[in-house]
């Protein structure tokens, strides 16, 4: 099934230099960026996006981290892109996150949600995600070279 999927470059992320090494995971993995933008999120932004955990012991955390510096906004699209890019990205506990995964390779801990990246969870969020990050004309439909060996396109 192909699928849609927010994936977000937090701050910790850009401001260590990781930009290129996780898009590039994704696109070696047969993703295909169809949105993707630097923004640096206001905190009223910031609380509609973490709604889901407004009532968390962790929720200012998660505000200050995600409007401390700029994000990439990236709405990847692929064969069951919202497991695989979860894959990819791994155990949001970094120190559960295993070797190879994005979370496993490169982030250091979970303090105040410093785990470098944020993907979307599952087709709900993805859905609500990306209608919040991206406006429809934001959204471009293209075709890569090798999608015939990537998603079975003839």
């Amino acid at each position: 099934m192909i699928q849609k999927s927010l994936v977000l470059i937090k701050p910790d992320g850009v401001e260590r230099g990781l930009i290129g090494e996780i898009i590039k995971r994704f696109e070696q993995r047969g993703l295909k960026i169809v949105g993707m933008k630097m923004v640096w999120v206001d905190k009223d932004f910031a609380k509609e996006h973490y709604s889901e955990h407004v009532n968390k012991p962790f929720f200012n955390e998660l505000l200050t981290m995600i409007t401390e510096g700029p994000i990439v906004a990236i709405a990847l699209e692929g064969r069951n892109a919202i497991k695989v890019v979860r894959k990819i990205v791994g155990s949001t506990r970094p120190d559960e996150a295993l070797p190879g995964t994005i979370r496993g390779d490169f982030a250091h801990s979970l303090i105040e949600g410093r785990n470098l990246v944020h993907a979307s969870a599952n087709e709900s969020d993805a859905e609500k995600e990306l209608r919040l990050w991206f406006k429809e004309d934001e959204l471009k439909e293209y075709e890569r070279s090798d999608e015939k060996h990537v998603i079975g396109k003839r």
